[in-house]
Parts: structure tokens; C-alpha cells; sequence
């Protein structure tokens, strides 16, 4: 079990240098845009316009943050993101564009590489005691809009946008939600190569 904290993320230019991206973890460690296995991110997003291209990735966006974001995607019908919204994932390297609804939006960005890894997003409303059983290889635990306890021997705390990471052999997490907000579970898989 380890904790990112929100001050230590590192920030960075969008690839098509139209905003700027906060990477919250990378895999492997020290990864680039154009080799990571898996990243997730958080991006301010301030204008309309078109969404950077990802060969080979397939990407899953949520609203964090601001009043949404509609996504025209390639081959599908425009898609309205609220942060009340289910996380929605589409493949990185079609055409896709996005308008804003009213004013800058923070968003939560998880990518994996087709063919190496898999990726799902969860995203829960902070209610009562939560548990949360790490099921995939990682699993990262985002906080948003308030903090957590997590109701372990060592009594850490999750301040808002802090980041827990397990792995499979992690025991099941139980955290105590400190406010309103929500918590987004990431589990990320490594796909089984065919013999």
C-alpha cells in the first residue's frame, strides 16, 4: 500500500500543448507519453477543441471538477460528461473533439495500452464506512472533494485528491469519508499474452 500525495503530482504540457496534465502515476516508473504501459492523470481543460491522438491506447474519462464537457467521438453520437456522469471510456486514437458547457473543467484521465494492459473505472459517492476489495493487479484509490480515513492499524489519512495505490495481494480497504465527494476505483490488469 502506498500513498501519492496531491502536492507531489507531477505537472506537465498536454501533448498537442493546449493545456496542462497532472500525472498522478505512470507505469513503468518515469514513462513517457509515448511508452507507458498505463497512466492516470488529472487535466485542466480551460477551452473547446480537439483531444490529443494516443496510438494504441484506450482511454476512460471522467469530470472531477467544473460544469462537464461534451465529447464528440468518432463514429458515435455526442457524449454529455457532468461530474454526476458514469466514467466514459472510448479509444484514444479515433478523432475527438470537445466543448466545453460553461467554463473550465478539471478532468480524471486513465489510459492502458491495447494489447498489454486493461483498465476500468469506478466512480462511488462518498457515503458511510466504504470497502473496497482490490481485485486487479493495481488498484488505485482517488479521492475527490474531501478527504478519508482509512480505518487500518496505522490510521493514514486520504486528503482530497490523494492517491492510494494496492496491489492484488492487498487485504480489503476500508476508508471513512471525512465530507461529501466521491472516490474513483482504477484497477488495472495486465492482459495475458497468447501462446
Amino acid at each position: 500500500m502506498r500513498i501519492l500525495r496531491a502536492a507531489d503530482y507531477r505537472v506537465m504540457p498536454w501533448k498537442n500543448g493546449g493545456g496542462t496534465t497532472t500525472e498522478i502515476a505512470v507505469s513503468p516508473d518515469g514513462a513517457g507519453l509515448d511508452d507507458f504501459d498505463w497512466r492516470v492523470s488529472m487535466a485542466r481543460v480551460e477551452t473547446s477543441g480537439p483531444f490529443s491522438s494516443f496510438a494504441g491506447i484506450d482511454r476512460t474519462l471522467s469530470v472531477l471538477e467544473g460544469e462537464g464537457i461534451i465529447l464528440e467521438i468518432a463514429g458515435r453520437p455526442p457524449a454529455r460528461l457532468t461530474v454526476a456522469s458514469a466514467p466514459l471510456a472510448f479509444p484514444g486514437d479515433v478523432p475527438i473533439s470537445a466543448d466545453l458547457i460553461g467554463g473550465p473543467i478539471t478532468d480524471l484521465n486513465v489510459m492502458t495500452r491495447r494489447g498489454r494492459m486493461i483498465h476500468a473505472v469506478e466512480q462511488l459517492p462518498m457515503v458511510g464506512e466504504m470497502s473496497i476489495a482490490p481485485s486487479a493487479d493495481t488498484t488505485l484509490v482517488l479521492t475527490v472533494g474531501a478527504g478519508a480515513r482509512l480505518l487500518t492499524e496505522s490510521e493514514s489519512r486520504l486528503g482530497p485528491l490523494d492517491t492510494l495505490i494496492l496491489d492484488r495481494n492487498s487485504p480489503q480497504l476500508r476508508l471513512l469519508p471525512e465530507g461529501q465527494g466521491l472516490v474513483f476505483v482504477i484497477g488495472l490488469k495486465a492482459v495475458a499474452a497468447n501462446h
